[in-house]
């Protein structure tokens, strides 16, 4: 199985070139973003465009293999974010800080196995956000 390059462009620009876990925008950083496998290969997820997105360098480390986790405030096992066939601004909100909250149970989760309020990473979206860079 591997990813083409017609789907690399076409995953692309459906993210509008924003990390689609994160939400930060791909120009200005020093690296190109990855195409995540949503549900990853060694668990049964394929490469059609229903499971791929695409993800910053962090996101996509953190993620991993991962596609479940706890729910922080309830403990309860939850799925991750899936940005297929979720609503990005229905499992998260942006804080005045630059520091994302999860309104839902996979949000939650989400955030935590991402990492994504790591203090480097809000700090990199605290000076996005204050030249209107952040969130894409």
């Amino acid at each position: 199985m591997s990813v083409t390059k017609a789907q690399r462009e076409a995953i692309r620009e459906l993210a509008g070139n924003c990390c689609e876990y994160c939400r930060v925008r791909e120009d200005g950083l020093l690296a190109l973003f990855q195409i995540d496998h949503i549900i990853p290969v060694k668990h049964g997820g394929m490469d059609d465009d229903e499971n791929l997105c695409l993800a910053c360098l962090k996101c996509n480390g953190y993620k991993g293999p991962n596609v479940a986790a706890l729910d922080p405030e309830t403990g309860d096992a939850t799925k991750l974010y899936n940005p297929r066939q979720q609503i990005w601004d229905e499992h998260f909100a942006v804080n005045d800080d630059a520091t994302l909250r999860g309104l839902s149970p996979e949000g939650r989760a989400t955030i935590l196995v991402l990492r994504i309020n790591e203090e480097s990473r809000v700090q990199t979206r605290q000076l996005m956000l204050k030249v209107g860079r952040f969130p894409c």
